[in-house]
């Protein structure tokens, strides 16, 4: 399965060079210049991010502050010409995975894209009690026994599992999941969380409703 990267950075120079060269790798890549404009296009089908950390407006390590606080653990690898300790240091405290300094090679890039994406895979694996929720594969398990998730349903599924310390409001719901599609009103998130309810059995409590809020997923 191609994996998908989100490249994040005011450089479009660097933009392009990996964008270029990682897609030759057989990455499929998304690129953003702006940590705002990441938020708007990253997505659940994501693997990793590229992340600048000195940009204009929100800065990388802010945008990764931000990401955390949703419960999105997507891996992140941050590019920067800053490379004292303190600044590495920083970097993995508030949730990063790896820190590669400018100027890099593109070799480099990508054996720390894989081998990070490698160490993600291990955790690929969500259990709650008798669901299995398989990340890699796209594949949701109960006692064992696969269920037939919809994609809809597997995508609403996982970003409230990810973003489960919060209500999700279904707005943000409607933006993300169905982000290219026009006309979605908050009765089509109600109608789909309903079926994914119905279909999860047993589990159905575990994703809560708050009226006039959105959703929430609680883990038992």
């Amino acid at each position: 399965m191609t994996k998908k990267i989100l490249i994040v950075d005011d450089d479009e120079l660097i933009r392009e060079i990996l964008e270029f060269n990682l897609g030759n790798e057989g990455f499929e890549i998304t690129c953003a210049a702006s940590g705002e404009e990441a938020m708007k296009k990253l997505c659940p089908e994501h693997s990793l991010i590229l992340l600048d950390i000195m940009m204009g407006g929100m800065s990388g390590y802010r945008f990764t502050e931000e990401l955390r606080k949703k419960g999105n653990d997507i891996p992140i690898i941050f590019l920067t010409a800053k490379d004292t300790e303190n600044d590495m240091l920083t970097g993995f405290s508030i949730g990063g995975d790896d820190y590669i300094s400018k100027p890099f090679s593109i070799k480099e890039v990508v054996a720390r894209i894989n081998a990070v994406l490698k160490r993600k895979k291990h955790q690929d694996i969500l259990t709650f009690k008798d669901l299995t929720i398989n990340t890699n594969t796209k594949e949701v398990f109960i006692q064992s026994e696969k269920i037939k998730l919809t994609k809809t349903e597997y995508k609403l599924l996982v970003f409230l599992i990810n973003n489960s310390s919060r209500v999700v409001s279904r707005e943000e719901l409607i933006n993300t999941i169905w982000r290219e599609t026009p006309f979605i009103t908050e009765r089509t998130v109600d109608v789909h969380i309903t079926r994914l309810r119905k279909k999860l059995e047993n589990y159905a409590h575990l994703i809560t409703s708050q009226a006039g809020f959105g959703y929430r997923y609680r883990h038992e």
